[in-house]
């Protein structure tokens, strides 16, 4: 049966067709968008006014999320903001580090196993003066059983003594930069780094797969999206081990599961090659729900951590160079045999240097290998400068910029890791639109809310904490910003035929607003409530989950 939802406004991002108030779909495809006596013209059909007073717009795409973040509600949560939990929840942001410390006393005490672990998780002592928390600090906590703290960025863990002990580490002798020693020769407990984190991390209630999310995990993040008006989400870093994959196949494939994940490999623990046999061995299990098949890889760590590699004149408060977490050999190689088997690379660049590196790897890359098309995207990508950029418009490299930056860190990026006027281009959409760059913007949840339209309104309005413009240069219109969330973002995972816009032949997933977002003030574009969402025709709405 033919069904047509009637809306007050339909905003399909389909620019022989922009704008429309009904849309007609059969099996999970929409066949057209238009006015009623035109969509009646496919035959026998029901008219659905559920969303008669909404709007109605593509489902949003999430280019770059972790589904951990569902597993992670399950944990401590230590981050300076208020944020909601799955549930709709809100937990009050912690403004200290003595705060941090009594909100776990407080889940330890509340533990009935005296050997459970206690993970907590969005830690970021750039917003306490960078006053850092060593293992002494959670000694405190418990010296008993073990204690790890993920930071927000999700790059940096801190420990107790008795973690350190579990993984190994409590010993003098270590010579690594991704371990700081303390006065006494010993890890002061904090972990930069995967190749320090995993090892403490699995005792301390991340496991093995740190990124991975667990069955349950899933399903609230599944949860989120609804709320958030995504049909089409990324788990941007996953090593997808055969249990993890059976798992994920199974959830996605429910009736109700709510969402499109699309999953990438994450290349830790592997030789180049064994990542590219393993991505393009997962190519055949792709469902609707889960698609499979793509390959990420971290190079450095996180600009407000310190750990990502920067160009001259380096950090801003003259902190030491970050780190790399791919080496330049290794990359190369992995460009070389995507590029030969037709598999899609996502690149996680933070710092200018990064950056660089993946732009000369790629130069030399499609030298021996010239595909076109190949939408390798460079993720964050915060530090680009204008010859960064322009190069990376020769190439067709597209970018996935994190918006989201500019108002939870821009103040701290300003004063003290990169200076003001690296702040003010960091994240530089309106550059990469000049430049022809396509181009999608991010929450990288769990390390911000998973939220399209606080992404947008980041981008559009450039806003810090504290309620400065940051980069007024680099704000985008807000059709721009909008395209970024559907249409720009599809294209970065090749599935902008299928997805991000309201047309014929495409999926039926639609984000539904309670209000229009191109007529309010660009400064209330982050306040439209999300109704819920509608995925392959099915209904999902945000107060039902």
């Amino acid at each position: 049966m033919i069904k047509i939802f009637k809306a007050r406004k339909i905003l399909t991002m389909n620019p022989a067709q922009p704008v429309a108030d009904h849309v007609a779909i059969r099996d999970g495809i929409i066949l057209g968008a238009g006015n009623l006596e035109e969509l009646a013209g496919w035959g026998d059909h029901e008219v659905d006014e559920t969303f008669a007073d909404k709007i109605i717009m593509p489902g949003f795409v999430e280019g770059h999320a972790h589904t951990m973040e569902g597993t992670l509600w399950r944990h401590v949560y230590c981050g300076f903001f208020d944020r909601m939990d799955p549930n709709g929840k809100i937990w009050p942001g912690i403004k200290n580090k003595e705060g941090v410390l009594a909100r776990l006393k407080e889940a330890e005490q509340n533990l009935d196993n005296p050997d459970a672990p206690l993970p907590g998780w969005q830690l970021d002592p750039i917003y306490f003066d960078n006053v850092r928390i060593t293992r002494h600090d959670l000694d405190q906590v418990s010296n008993t059983r073990p204690i790890g703290v993920l930071h927000a960025s999700g790059h940096i863990m801190n420990v107790n003594s008795k973690a350190l002990e579990l993984g190994g580490l409590l010993k003098p002798g270590l010579n690594h930069p991704g371990i700081p020693l303390g006065s006494d020769g010993l890890p002061d407990g904090e972990l930069r780094g995967p190749d320090v984190m995993t090892p403490v991390g699995i005792h301390v209630g991340f496991g093995a797969d740190m990124l991975d999310c667990d069955e349950r995990g899933l399903r609230d993040f599944g949860k989120l999206c609804v709320r958030a008006g995504v049909t089409t989400v990324t788990d941007l870093a996953a090593r997808l081990q055969e249990d993890t994959v059976s798992m994920m196949l199974r959830i996605t494939g429910e009736d109700r599961y709510p969402a499109r994940v699309v999953p990438l490999r994450f290349f830790h623990g592997l030789t180049p090659k064994e990542l590219v046999d393993h991505a393009e061995s997962l190519l055949g299990q792709s469902t609707d729900r889960l698609r499979l098949g793509r390959i990420k890889i971290v190079s450095d760590g996180s600009i407000q951590g310190f750990t990502a590699r920067m160009r001259e004149p380096g950090y801003y408060n003259g902190a030491p160079n970050g780190l790399w977490y791919v080496a330049p050999d290794q990359m190369a190689e992995i460009y070389d045999l995507a590029l030969e088997r037709g598999l899609q690379v996502h690149t996680h660049t933070n710092g200018d240097e990064a950056t660089q590196l993946a732009i000369e790897t790629l130069d030399k890359a499609l030298v021996n290998h010239p595909v076109r098309d190949h939408r390798f995207t460079l993720q964050h990508c915060q530090l680009a400068d204008a010859a960064q950029l322009r190069r990376m418009a020769t190439l067709g490299m597209c970018v996935n910029f994190f918006s989201n930056h500019t108002f939870y860190w821009g103040d701290e990026h300003y004063r003290l890791t990169v200076g003001p006027e690296r702040a003010d281009r960091m994240n530089a959409c309106a550059s990469a639109l000049a430049n022809e760059i396509p181009m999608a913007i991010h929450s990288d949840a769990p390390i911000t809310p998973l939220g399209p339209l606080f992404t947008a309104w980041c981008a559009v309005n450039r806003i810090t904490a504290s309620g400065r413009v940051q980069g007024k240069h680099e704000r985008i219109s807000v059709d721009n910003a909008l395209r970024t969330i559907t249409l720009g973002a599809a294209y970065t995972l090749k599935l902008d035929g299928e997805i991000g816009s309201i047309e014929a032949g495409k999926r039926a997933d639609f984000a539904i607003l309670e209000a229009d977002p191109t007529e309010c003030d660009p400064m209330a574009l982050k306040d439209i409530a999300v109704w819920g969402t509608v995925q392959a025709g099915r209904i999902f709405a945000a107060s039902d989950i």
